[in-house]
């Protein structure tokens, strides 16, 4: 794992299907996109507190997204999130895409603002928020 390293990662898989693919052959950039944003959000809600769930909402402040290597229709692939350190509201996500034989597809890293539900802000990462996600 790159930066974040010491963090706990959380994964799932998912399988490129027909609709994933665009003219060239393979998953197209904005199914990664989703794929990345997916793995966040299964991430929070696997390992976030629940009264947490309940107060606060991430959402994309930049994502960067290096393509390595193709993945084909029918192509299962393990997503890998990791968080970096908090810092304000802002807290950095990386996440890599590798197929069954090991080799990273893709790569992203990701910043996320962290926004009170109840008053549409961002707020500051609470180190009781970020703890679950620290090792």
């Amino acid at each position: 794992m790159p930066p974040g390293s010491d963090r706990t990662g959380f994964s799932i898989e998912v399988t490129a299907t027909a609709s994933d693919i665009d003219e060239l052959g393979h998953v197209n950039n904005t199914v990664y996109l989703r794929w990345v944003q997916d793995a966040a959000t299964a991430h929070w809600w696997a390992t976030a507190r629940a009264e947490d769930i309940e107060r606060y909402i991430w959402v994309v402040t930049r994502h960067e997204i290096d393509y390595l290597r193709p993945v084909l229709v029918g192509e299962t692939v393990t997503l890998t999130t990791w968080v970096g350190t908090p810092k304000g509201a802002r807290f950095d996500r990386y996440v890599e895409v590798c197929g069954a034989d090991g080799r990273v597809r893709v790569r992203a890293a990701t910043i996320w603002a962290l926004v009170d539900k109840a008053s549409g802000r961002a707020v500051r990462v609470p180190a009781e928020v970020a703890a679950p996600f620290l090792r």
